[in-house]
């Protein structure tokens, strides 16, 4: 007596928390307050790599709910049919053995669904990597640094780093950003979900991917490699522009760096060690193992997407980089008060 009312306890229990889980669903999809868009979601692609993705997502996910429902409902279905009973003897029931048809089913149906997922990822994979790349495409090549990235334009004579500019892609006359992708040290992994898919920045070899953006704005990505202390805010931060503005940002970013009358700091910068790893277009700063300062004062962030661009996080990050970014490679310069306010003065002057 006591073993069924320990059955049927488990029946409600099993009950309530499917009926609870009904519940919670339905009020999730009675909230008539949409949540605000994530900026890294790969359901709302704006570029033809990215849907491409999207839709092979969909035909997985679609593909997993059918085999999820099919062996829960069996699951269901066993529990209850054969279920303990009061009116059981506790006898070992028939054992069957050897069904042809059934073990051609268990193979035949799970070969299928995995050869149907082959073709489909294949084909995507296939359309992406052989990409035409027409004779008005912008090209970039991105370096993935510890912990930060350059980017450079090579036909149109522009490096910056950590915020990649790109022009919106007219599906009428494509204009794509190809990108080649490099490392100058370990393995890293460029991706911006809502542009396309990851792709592996290894040491001496040479990856590529490319994106052609159908909506302006900002798009966020990521390293999506662990490659060392700071992975996590190794951000990527893409400008998707008209073509007119993407037009304008080039040019000023192709003039030498202006307004370098504070002559004080530009003295302190050009005697100590940052000119060992940045460049400054028009000094002797032609460092490579840090960003590139040129125009530093036209980014949003830095750090790599860390902190906002406004003296007082630029004169933190100088002073002491940990406290922004620990184990960031850059070094704290150990400049006096006088000079750390100078170098930051000159420092805001390069737009």
């Amino acid at each position: 007596m006591s073993t069924t009312h320990s059955n049927h306890s488990r029946i409600r229990l099993a009950l309530l928390v499917l009926v609870g889980l009904c519940l919670a669903a339905a009020t999730a999809s009675a909230q008539t307050t949409p949540s605000p868009l994530s900026p890294t979601n790969i359901f709302a692609p704006v570029s033809t790599p990215a849907h491409a993705i999207h839709g092979l997502s969909l035909f997985v996910l679609g593909v997993t709910a059918v085999i999820f429902v099919v062996v829960f409902s069996l699951l269901v279905y066993a529990v209850v049919t054969f279920r303990s009973r009061t009116d059981d003897d506790n006898r070992e029931p028939p054992q069957v053995y050897g069904s042809n048809q059934v073990e051609f089913a268990w193979t035949v149906i799970p070969v299928l669904i995995v050869l149907a997922l082959f073709i489909a990822s294949s084909r995507v994979i296939a359309t992406i990597q052989n990409a035409e790349r027409p004779a008005n495409a912008i090209e970039v090549i991105a370096t993935g640094h510890q912990f930060w990235w350059e980017y450079r334009y090579p036909r149109l004579n522009v490096i910056t780093a950590n915020e990649l500019h790109v022009p919106v892609s007219d599906p009428a006359d494509p204009t794509p950003t190809f990108i080649t992708l490099l490392s100058a040290d370990m393995d890293h992994s460029f991706w911006v979900p809502r542009l396309a898919g990851k792709t592996d920045l290894i040491p001496n070899r040479t990856n590529h991917t490319w994106i052609d953006p159908h909506e302006a704005g900002l798009y966020l990505g990521q390293c999506a490699q662990y490659c060392g202390t700071q992975h996590a805010k190794m951000l990527l931060r893409v400008y998707v522009q008209p073509r007119a503005e993407f037009d304008r940002w080039i040019q000023e970013q192709q003039q030498p760096a202006t307004n370098q009358a504070v002559s004080e700091g530009r003295h302190v910068f050009e005697s100590t060690a940052c000119v060992n790893c940045h460049t400054v277009s028009g000094t002797r700063a032609n460092g490579r193992f840090g960003p590139d300062l040129t125009h530093l004062m036209s980014r949003d962030t830095i750090a790599s997407g860390v902190a906002d661009n406004t003296p007082e996080n630029l004169r933190q990050w100088i002073e002491n980089p940990d406290a922004i970014k620990p184990g960031a490679r850059m070094p704290a310069m150990g400049l006096g008060a006088r000079q750390l306010e100078a170098v930051v003065a000159y420092l805001a002057t390069l737009r």
